[in-house]
């Protein structure tokens, strides 16, 4: 009987060790880290008794969208498996990505292939730029990711953010998905664009040819884009057939989220962090400059073992201020030279850290980053942190130029036909701006160089037509310019006198 008593206290305590198990949410990972395991939050599946601790084992369990025989498929396999080193480079790269790509992907019941586009698009590297402006490693287009609520501003690009750029890029592949019913086709409209890929379908329902990927009529980038996925998505589910060696990837999350209460410049954050500038872009790779506006992006992505390293050091920091600089809304339309002035700031240096090109102004509304104050207090404003943009007019280069005043001619007049104001006019020429001109009188005007050209080239026309005008007069007189012995005499009385 006290057998029996203890085997069921035990059975009780094993069972309430069972209920209490937490779960672990797969989003935006923060807190310590917890095991995971295979399960799905409400599935009814049997969980796994071992968890895998290789991500591309998981990868390749998910493996869910049909396989693409083409030849072509196997001459993007023989160009990836002879090229062992940009395996390895991009593989590597991809490690501190892939976990949460694969999360994402698992959590909208997506195919796990797609966590290998990446490798097609940019080679896993967040910073790339393609010559087309696409940019990040998902590689969007700037009104492709202004469609899907990329910030595109002049401090930060959400085309490169690791968490944005992931959940736009398989928010637009579902969607291409939903469009055409296959995967290939949507992967396709993914590289080439859905109107496209729609039209392409369209001629061939009109001429009754199929409509499958293999069928439509389509450019060699996007003909090769497929088999390029499927080739890679071959060496990851068999690497031994083609000599490659992946890195190991541990089935993990590589980094987390942590919160930023206030501003603060990127090399400090990762000063704090106690990482390098270079690891730190690497998973922060969407800012522009060097400082975090806290309004606009509430936290930064950390490796695992450093999150906990920033949280305990930004608390105890107390060596000044946390950024050290802030945003200036240009009130109106000024010089650089002049903005550097108000700033504070050496031109060269307000010209590079908001990369102005020369020969511009500033317009009015642009927002420019400038030093901090010690004086300044409050973080910048989440409107301008989030849509700050600069823009700029082309600088105009005025040239000094003669112009001669018409019949009837005023200040007032002259000055309008040039596009200068009376007052300036009158300061160039030591006149009133009341005074009286005469026809022919040369005046002082600082014109831009293509107004400049024009007044010249009137100036010149008008020399012409009197040269023109008083050639013609002495041939009608009989008399020539040079005014030979043998010139012919007058045929016909005087010439006609001159309107006044």
């Amino acid at each position: 009987m006290k057998l029996l008593s203890t085997l069921l206290l035990t059975s009780a305590l094993i069972l309430t060790g069972c209920a209490t198990t937490s779960s672990v949410d797969p989003m935006y990972p923060d807190g310590p880290l917890k095991p995971l395991s295979q399960g799905k939050a409400g599935s009814s599946e049997v969980t796994e008794l071992e968890a895998t601790g290789d991500l591309w084992v998981r990868i390749r369990k998910g493996f869910a969208m049909p396989d693409l025989e083409q030849d072509l498929v196997q001459t993007q396999e023989q160009w990836y498996s002879s090229r062992p080193d940009y395996i390895q480079r991009m593989t590597e790269r991809s490690s501190k990505y892939l976990f949460h790509v694969v999360e994402e992907l698992e959590r909208r019941n997506m195919p796990t292939e797609l966590a290998l586009l990446p490798f097609i698009e940019s080679a896993f590297n967040p910073q790339a730029v393609s010559s087309a402006k696409a940019a990040g490693m998902w590689q969007f287009m700037p009104a492709t990711g202004t469609y899907f609520d990329l910030k595109q501003n002049a401090f930060r690009d959400d085309r490169r953010d690791v968490l944005a750029s992931t959940r736009a890029a398989l928010d637009y592949l579902q969607k291409l998905h939903n469009m055409f019913g296959d995967w290939h086709l949507a992967l396709a409209a993914y590289n080439w664009g859905e109107g496209s890929v729609g039209r392409a379908i369209k001629r061939n329902e009109k001429l009754g040819l199929p409509t499958g990927y293999k069928d439509l009529q389509m450019p060699a980038e996007t003909r090769m884009y497929v088999p390029k996925l499927q080739a890679v998505e071959n060496i990851v589910a068999h690497p031994e057939r083609f000599n490659a060696e992946l890195p190991v990837i541990e089935n993990h999350p590589y980094f987390q989220a942590v919160s930023l209460p206030h501003d603060i410049d990127v090399e400090l954050a990762a000063k704090l962090a106690d990482v390098s500038i270079k690891d730190f872009k690497a998973l922060n790779p969407s800012f522009h400059k060097p400082v975090i506006f806290a309004r606009a992006t509430p936290q930064i992505l950390l490796p695992w073992d450093n999150a906990k390293v920033f949280r305990r050091n930004l608390q105890a920091y107390s060596e000044g201020q946390f950024a050290s600089w802030t945003v200036w809304t240009v009130p109106t339309t000024i010089t650089v030279s002049e903005a550097a002035q108000r700033a504070g700031l050496n031109e060269s240096d307000l010209r590079s850290i908001n990369n102005i090109p020369p020969r511009m102004l500033i317009k009015a509304g642009s927002a420019l980053m400038i030093p901090r104050d010690a004086n300044v207090k409050g973080d910048v404003p989440g409107h301008v942190a989030d849509n700050g943009q600069i823009s700029f007019a082309p600088e105009v280069v005025t040239v000094r130029t003669t112009v001669k005043a018409r019949k009837r001619d005023t200040l007032v007049s002259v000055a309008s036909r040039y596009g200068v104001s009376v007052s300036n006019l009158a300061d160039w020429n030591d006149l009133k701006s009341t005074a009286s001109l005469r026809a022919g009188q040369s005046l002082i005007a600082y014109l831009p160089s293509r107004a400049a050209r024009s007044a010249r080239a009137e100036a010149s026309g008008s020399r012409s037509s009197k040269a023109s005008a008083s050639g013609k007069s002495s041939k009608a007189s009989g008399t020539s310019s040079r005014g030979g012995k043998n010139d012919p005499k007058p045929r016909g009385g005087t010439p006609a006198k001159k309107r006044k």
